[in-house]
């Protein structure tokens, strides 16, 4: 499977004055060039070290947050690299592995000096990506020639691609009322992720049984992202007002002069004003409830404040305190007394995410690794962890494995007249191309050379887009491939398998705990859940050790113990009611009714689980 490059770019030594100089130059003319030269893909794809990559994102954030974090604020008083600081983060990373890129050229750092603007290119723009929801922004090389000092009078800061983006619209699936309209509610919610909304609605529904009102501000723009309607009594449903995710606008005290203060990134000097120019960009565009424009979080706030005002709730419930949304609306919430509570609703590890900063005042988390994180990423004075498992994973237990395996073997057996003997699952995260390419490639190779029969159904990431896969349904012979309903998910065909594989999803923490083999797959370099150190996975960074990995399956697979279960997941069909019982004692209240007996193995959502059935 083969990821296209977008970029046809390189980069050439063209001496000036008899000094190094560097500029950017169409990849069709680097063949005829007789100067050190490379292509743009190849030195992206120059090896690197994560944890140097890393230490000097920390480093220029230092930098950046010293130097201008206190230009602009809202209304509520949360500093724009507080509030954004997710996305801002994302882009500084960026630019640090381009300067990582050049340091580790060799022609580069034999002979370093100032790297020429491609003429009217945009200075950022955006990165190819697998995802519907998530843009991923970069700074061009003509971006990364600004920042080291360049001249760019003709040269946009957004891209073609950037200035052509269509308007973000929020299906209008709920009521938007309002928020003077909108009646008492003991717990509000916030979700933008069908994770966040699986997560946090059994444990609205546990509330709600004991006689616990609660709303749910459902913030998605993604219409496969939002959140359902309530299943039970109790349970308010809302949307805010429609278009407040499509405000752009300019954000002019982010348009700073240029000066003399900088941050260095290896040998490469970047000044701060234009580092800030260019992140403005991201805050003048609307990108959605992921990654709001600066308008769009001015608004937010506001009208967030009202919704509290109105519903006057003890907690703000959410699954995500660290994105742009939730850190505005923990920060709303405090401001006014209201106790926070963050759900897990992800797999973690040290460098799994953009900030490890989360602010709410309780924490939940879904595993006893997971405590040590979280105590360390906190930034509440008053914060308290509780390892309470996971709540969207109560239902495990009463997933039907024959009709999930009947499922599987109905999407294989259209291929062919038979179908294959084992079937892998294959729980996929909206990576970009090339690493979604890389990793079919060795899974592919892998289960061809495995012992026996064995056949592939892809489970998209529910934020993916399936057309990532089109190259490899297209193949001719073995294995055979198929692609699961986004609708259906892994959950929704995972107990089934004989096998699940997975980078990163937190689909291979749901097969360990039903004793289903899992793969972890990916390069040495690249990170996984870890659940292979737990002895809850099989490590592969090869085909050769995903073949040996398969064929070892033909002996009995012996479950993992308790402990290590424990470990990642506590898992006892409680955690909603467990999470819920933190929510009214915090609160000073008592439920009042039973909750699930403390060593319940599963519970019945109440959501038909199965053949083909959204999970």
């Amino acid at each position: 499977m083969k990821a296209p490059h977008s970029n046809s770019l390189g980069i050439a030594r063209a001496d000036l004055d008899g000094r190094p100089h560097w500029t950017p130059v169409g990849e069709g003319a680097l063949a005829a060039m007789s100067s050190d030269r490379i292509t743009v893909a190849d030195l992206e794809a120059l090896p690197y070290s994560p944890q140097e990559e890393r230490e000097l994102v920390d480093q220029v954030i230092s930098a950046l947050d010293a130097y201008g974090a206190g230009l602009m604020r809202t209304p509520g008083g949360v500093g724009w690299l507080s509030v954004q600081h997710v996305p801002v983060r994302r882009l500084v990373a960026q630019v640090v592995r381009k300067l990582m890129a050049l340091s580790a050229w060799e022609p580069f750092a034999y002979a370093p000096g100032p790297l020429a603007i491609a003429p009217h290119e945009g200075l950022v723009g955006l990165r190819a990506n697998s995802s519907r929801e998530y843009r991923v922004y970069t700074v061009t090389w003509s971006g990364i020639a600004y920042l080291l000092g360049a001249s760019a009078p003709y040269n946009p800061f957004r891209s073609a691609q950037l200035h052509s983006l269509p308007p973000v619209r929020m299906p209008a699936t709920a009521p938007t009322p309002q928020p003077s309209e909108l009646p008492r509610s003991e717990v509000v919610a916030l979700t933008w992720s069908s994770r966040h909304a699986a997560t946090l609605g059994s444990v609205l529904e546990e509330l709600a049984r004991g006689g616990r009102a609660s709303l749910v501000i459902d913030l998605a723009t993604d219409p496969a992202e939002r959140c359902p309607g309530p299943r039970v009594r109790g349970i308010r449903l809302c949307s805010p007002p429609a278009g407040l995710f499509d405000l752009p606008g300019a954000v002019e005290r982010l348009r700073l002069p240029d000066d003399d203060l900088v941050v260095r990134v290896k040998e490469h000097t970047v000044q701060l004003a234009r580092l800030v120019r260019l992140v403005s960009v991201l805050l003048e565009t609307g990108g959605g409830c992921t990654q709001p424009s600066w308008r769009s979080v001015v608004r937010a706030e506001t009208w967030l404040d009202g919704v509290l005002d109105s519903t006057r709730p003890h907690t703000l419930l959410v699954s995500n305190d660290t994105s742009p949304l939730g850190a505005l609306a923990v920060h709303t919430a405090e401001r006014r007394g209201i106790n926070t509570v963050h759900v897990q609703h992800g797999a973690w590890t040290a460098e799994s995410v953009a900030w490890p900063a989360l602010h709410s005042r309780d924490i939940v988390v879904t595993g006893e690794r997971d405590v040590p994180l979280a105590k360390a990423w906190s930034r509440h004075p008053n914060a308290e962890v509780h390892a309470l498992g996971q709540p969207r994973f109560d239902a495990l237990a009463s997933l039907d494995r024959d009709a999930q395996r009947r499922y599987l073997e109905r999407l294989l057996g259209t291929a062919a007249s038979r179908g294959p003997v084992r079937i892998a699952v294959w729980a996929c995260q909206p990576f970009g191309p090339d690493r979604i390419a890389a990793q079919a490639d060795l899974l592919l190779d892998g289960l061809w050379k495995a012992e026996g029969h064995w056949g592939l159904v892809i489970a998209p990431h529910p934020v993916q887009s399936v057309d990532v896969f089109a190259s490899l349904l297209q193949q001719d012979g073995t294995p055979l491939v198929a692609v699961a309903d986004p609708r259906v998910g892994a959950r929704g065909c995972l107990a089934g398998a004989d096998a699940v594989v997975s980078a990163y999803s937190t689909c291979g923490i749901e097969a360990a705990l039903l004793d289903v083999p899992v793969l972890e797959i990916g390069s040495t370099r690249e990170r996984t859940l870890g659940l292979a150190e737990h002895g809850l996975a099989r490590r592969c960074s090869s085909p050769d050790d995903v073949a040996d990995a398969l064929s070892e399956l033909r002996d009995p697979h012996r479950p993992a113990v308790q402990a290590a279960k424990d470990g990642v997941c506590r898992w006892r069909g409680d955690s909603a009611a467990q999470v819920a019982q933190l929510v009214l004692r915090r609160a000073g209240h008592a439920m009042h009714h039973a909750p699930v007996h403390e060593e319940a193995r599963g519970a019945d959502s109440g959501v038909p689980q199965g053949e083909g059935v959204p999970a």
